[in-house]
């Protein structure tokens, strides 16, 4: 029969999609992980992981061992528990998300949740890219676009826009573009164009031919800096470039892109009941913020929103 301890070092495993990582949470060596693991499956008589792209991976066999091992760990929080009632929205949820997500609607959304769990713990990744079809050591991704998926679950959160903007300095040395043929002169703040990985993220030069790269960054934050500092005019997520005063929305009805946040939730991560409790706040957020979302345009014009 397999121990329970072989049973809590498969889902760590699970969890992280690493030993190494996996053997620091559990306070063990990497020999005594890979150790318990062999023990596993030679008790269960079949693998119970396999190496993806991403790292560990459960087989089907492993699937089922970590339900058990969820149980397990379910039943020595109870027994640990002063009342027998342990709170089930505990433990750490590993999530992935864009930036400005990451800047502006994770920080309310867990610390509303830890309020009230304060056993929770959430290690954010900031990121843009593609939902993977198979990535462990991560328990949510948030992405932008809808995903293609196979095994995972996805959910639509809500949308955003983003829209050109300028410095005030900026427009005052260079004129304010009153055309989006005009703009071509400009300079763009953006995203690294051979970097990108994300499709629906490459509107600005897809709306303005012609239109040069002043500056590019992966990092969705440092485009609105670089914007505030007149490096050139920049394509922004409305919550964040709204929030400063010093910045000037462009052409809003001809250069504007309106894209909508997933959650992709990986099989094994959706059972935890953690995990649904941070995706359903995430979402509660993003409704709660939903003009900031979309930009002060859109408020003042909701008409001509899409």
């Amino acid at each position: 029969m397999p121990s329970a301890d072989q049973l809590l070092v498969l889902l760590e495993v699970a969890r992280c999609g690493r030993y190494t990582t996996a053997a620091q949470a559990l306070g063990l060596t990497h020999t005594t992980v890979a150790r318990n693991v062999a023990a596993l499956e030679r008790a269960l008589g079949g693998r119970v992981l396999v190496r993806g792209a991403e790292g560990w991976e459960l087989t089907e066999l492993g699937e089922r061992a970590a339900r058990a091992a969820e149980s397990v760990a379910d039943a020595l929080a109870r027994l640990t528990s002063p009342d027998g009632e342990a709170d089930r929205i505990a433990g750490v949820v590993r999530m992935t998300a864009t930036d400005g997500f990451s800047a502006y609607v994770v920080p309310p959304a867990v610390a509303g949740l830890r309020e009230r769990h304060p056993d929770l713990s959430v290690e954010l990744v900031t990121v843009t890219r593609r939902a993977a079809q198979h990535r462990t050591g991560v328990d949510v991704e948030v992405v932008v676009g809808q995903p293609q998926v196979a095994r995972a679950k996805a959910l639509r959160l809500g949308e955003y826009e983003l829209g050109l903007y300028a410095a005030r300095g900026y427009l005052e040395r260079h004129g304010t573009p009153t055309s989006v043929a005009e703009l071509s002169g400009h300079g763009l703040v953006y995203f690294v164009d051979s970097m990108l990985q994300v499709d629906d993220l490459d509107a600005p030069r897809r709306m303005i031919p012609g239109i040069r790269d002043a500056l590019t960054c992966t990092n969705v934050l440092v485009h609105v800096e670089a914007t505030r500092a007149g490096a050139g005019v920049g394509f922004l997520p409305c919550f964040a470039a709204d929030r400063h005063d010093d910045l000037v929305r462009l052409l809003p009805d001809e250069v504007r892109e309106r894209l909508p946040y997933w959650a992709v939730v990986h099989p094994q991560s959706w059972r935890r009941p953690a995990v649904a409790a941070v995706v359903d706040a995430l979402r509660r957020e993003v409704v709660r913020q939903r003009a900031a979302l979309l930009g002060r345009h859109a408020a003042a014009h909701p008409a001509a929103t899409p």
